[in-house]
């Protein structure tokens, strides 16, 4: 008998409601890409029962970065200086490891003017949700082309990009990221599978999803809109993700190959194989993937690379299990002992 049938229907696993998980109003452009993953964030943490107050949203600066206002107004939340988000969202984990820890950014404020810092976000593998809203424009300034506008792509005003693009994906893997999957903001079943995997996992989970500007970038030329995604989208796999509070054996697999992947928390994610032999636990194929993709022209959408058994940055630091923030003076603040010590050890 699994968990969710017995409690009512409009409720998750702790008694909460869809409308729990709701922010504000949001004020994008109708149509935006945006608000479509903000609904499936709304969805993965209802239905996984994560209490909002649990939630830490961090976001730096441009239209993705105001999403973090329109899902769980019980969160805690800060907007960080523009591409500095990813320093802000350390420090938060650090100082209170209790946290699940959910970032919105673009792929201006990650890939252009906060790479530095991006990479260091990844190489520390520090526990996160990192979103990716990439739509391969500069909205809040009037839809130039970003870093990870494709090469040949064209802007409504016939401007062709002749620079190749940053795939955040390839990047993330080679920097030491556990948890990559791209997806597209109009496929919201494939999107919530990867979110909940994401929320389940113990290390950074990056996931770069295509989010079409309807204003400056949805028209014929550009290689991030929604007619586009639709037709030049391939799918590693179909994806189902199982909580850990149901019952593995009393879920319908369905026909074909499976591969079962256990994530950190007891919940699985089921990888069903649509029309290639593909395993996302090695590393080394996930960076050749990428690059066969890249060269044929396709949108490659699904779980591309993850290691449910790496180090994350809290583990590696030694952080004791009760929050930092919540220790009191005398534990935190050395006396005067203590720093005299130090002072004659670096003599």
């Amino acid at each position: 008998m699994s968990v969710t049938s017995e409690r009512p229907k409009n409720q998750n696993i702790i008694g909460l409601t869809t409308a729990d998980y709701k922010g504000l109003p949001s004020t994008l452009c109708s149509g935006c890409g945006h608000d479509a993953i903000t609904s499936q964030i709304v969805k993965a943490f209802f239905e996984m029962g994560v209490q909002p107050y649990q939630v830490v949203k961090m976001s730096g600066i441009g239209c993705s970065s105001k999403s973090t206002a329109y899902f769980m107004n019980a969160s805690h939340g800060f907007n960080g200086v523009h591409g500095r988000m990813p320093a802000v969202a350390t420090g938060a984990v650090l100082a209170n490891r209790n946290l699940i820890c959910i970032g919105v950014s673009g792929d201006g404020d990650t890939v252009s003017i906060g790479i530095g810092q991006f990479c260091h976000l990844l190489r520390r593998n520090v526990p996160m949700i990192y979103v990716i809203e990439n739509n391969g424009v500069y909205g809040l300034t009037k839809g130039q082309f970003s870093a990870t506008a494709d090469r040949g792509s064209r802007l409504k005003t016939g401007v062709v990009n002749d620079l190749p693009p940053i795939d955040c994906c390839a990047l993330a893997i080679e920097m030491g990221c556990s948890y990559v999957a791209r997806s597209f903001a109009g496929d919201p079943k494939q999107v919530v599978a990867l979110l909940q995997g994401a929320i389940s996992h113990r290390g950074t989970a990056l996931l770069d999803v295509i989010s079409p500007c309807v204003t400056f970038n949805n028209h014929e030329g550009s290689t991030k809109s929604y007619k586009w995604a639709k037709e030049h989208e391939e799918l590693l796999h179909e994806i189902d993700f199982i909580p850990y509070f149901e019952q593995v054996e009393t879920v319908d697999y369905g026909e074909g190959e499976i591969k079962d992947i256990p994530m950190n928390d007891g919940s699985h994610l089921t990888l069903r194989k649509v029309d290639r032999d593909y395993d996302p636990m090695n590393k080394n194929g996930a960076i050749r993937l990428l690059q066969e993709s890249r060269d044929a022209g396709q949108f490659l959408t699904g779980l591309i690379y993850v290691n449910p058994v790496s180090e994350n940055f809290v583990d590696v630091l030694n952080v004791i299990e009760e929050p930092l923030c919540l220790l009191p003076q005398n534990q935190v603040r050395p006396g005067p002992e203590a720093l005299k010590q130090v002072m004659r050890e670096l003599m």
